[in-house]
């Protein structure tokens, strides 16, 4: 893959250069969460003191819902349906004042003689990602930030990406992964756990 790396490009004076004109960067992992952000800033600017914004799944909360409690949002679980037809949910979070993002290969991917391909490319490789690693849910003060840590984990698979993500301020994440018997399973950063509904 001769026009793939993050070498081939550089940050000067607030501009990109690429070395290689074949080079291409795609920044729709964070457009989503940068769409979500900009609506609540809109929100914010409006005196706006509860609200839930929704952009593709990219998701900000603010105060309460109007229950008086904590928004309440639900991580489907990571079944093989691209149409999304038959959701169920992995668990349901609490969320006020936070924004989340989660990114998944269970809704797009493709078969090549029969072996499942995940849409997440791995920017060392240019090849898709091949781990256990099903879904990565992140919690950041923005959703730009939690839409490119998501995105981050998937690439990195379960174990680098539990470890990234305990290094990070103000970042938590919940990762869904199958065992070696092909089972669901779920780890998550020790912060996670305020999120969690009881």
């Amino acid at each position: 893959m001769p026009h793939v790396g993050y070498q081939k490009v550089q940050l000067i004076n607030h501009q990109v250069i690429k070395k290689d004109p074949k080079v291409m960067l795609d920044a729709s992992a964070l457009a989503q969460g940068l769409s979500a952000d900009l609506v609540a800033k809109l929100f914010e600017k409006n005196g706006c003191l509860n609200y839930m914004i929704d952009i593709g799944g990219e998701i900000v909360c603010k105060g309460n819902n109007p229950k008086g409690t904590p928004w309440q949002i639900g991580i489907d679980k990571p079944v093989d349906d691209p149409e999304n037809a038959d959701s169920e949910l992995q668990t349901v979070l609490n969320i006020s004042n936070a924004a989340f993002t989660t990114s998944g290969n269970y809704r797009k991917f493709y078969y090549k003689n029969g072996k499942k391909y995940a849409h997440t490319i791995n920017p060392k490789t240019g090849m898709p990602v091949l781990h256990n690693l099903l879904s990565a849910t992140v919690v950041a003060p923005n959703c730009m930030i939690a839409d490119a840590y998501a995105t981050s984990c998937m690439v990195l698979g379960r174990d680098e990406a539990l470890a990234f993500c305990k290094k990070l301020t103000n970042v938590d994440c919940y990762l869904i992964y199958t065992d070696e018997a092909g089972k669901y399973q779920t780890i998550y950063t020790t912060g996670f756990k305020k999120y969690l509904k009881e």
